[in-house]
């Protein structure tokens, strides 16, 4: 049930955005997510709208305007082995379209099940 952000500064290619989006989710399948649970949106932003350190905490390049900030809001019990595994997935699909790793940073932001209702106010697991 992940529900992900992704934000980009601008302009950002439409191929690049599709690609980041892609490999999101394919890395959220390979960690057995359902296929058909996509839920996605991508923002992009002005540099004034989107302030970010070029270095911290350790980087051995600065991040600069291909800065991508990969937001991934799901369900609470996930193992950090299966996070490890999905870092992994989501990094070797980027670099398949040549995105560098090194700029991207990935936030998990977990939730109980309860609080998600997908649509008609039912809550699935509640």
């Amino acid at each position: 049930m992940p529900l992900v952000t992704v934000t980009v500064r601008k302009p950002t290619p439409a191929v690049r955005k599709r690609a980041i989006l892609d490999a999101v989710h394919d890395a959220l399948v390979a960690s057995g997510v359902p296929v058909t649970d996509r839920f996605q949106r991508l923002l992009e932003l002005d540099a004034a709208d989107f302030v970010f350190d070029p270095r911290y905490p350790d980087l051995a390049t600065d991040r600069g305007e291909d800065f991508v900030l990969i937001e991934i809001l799901w369900s609470v019990g996930r193992s950090v082995k299966v996070k490890r595994q999905l870092l992994a997935g989501l990094l070797a699909g980027l670099a398949g379209h040549d995105i560098d790793g090194e700029h991207v940073m990935v936030v998990f932001k977990e939730t109980a099940w309860e609080n998600w209702a997908f649509g008609g106010g039912r809550i699935l697991h509640a």
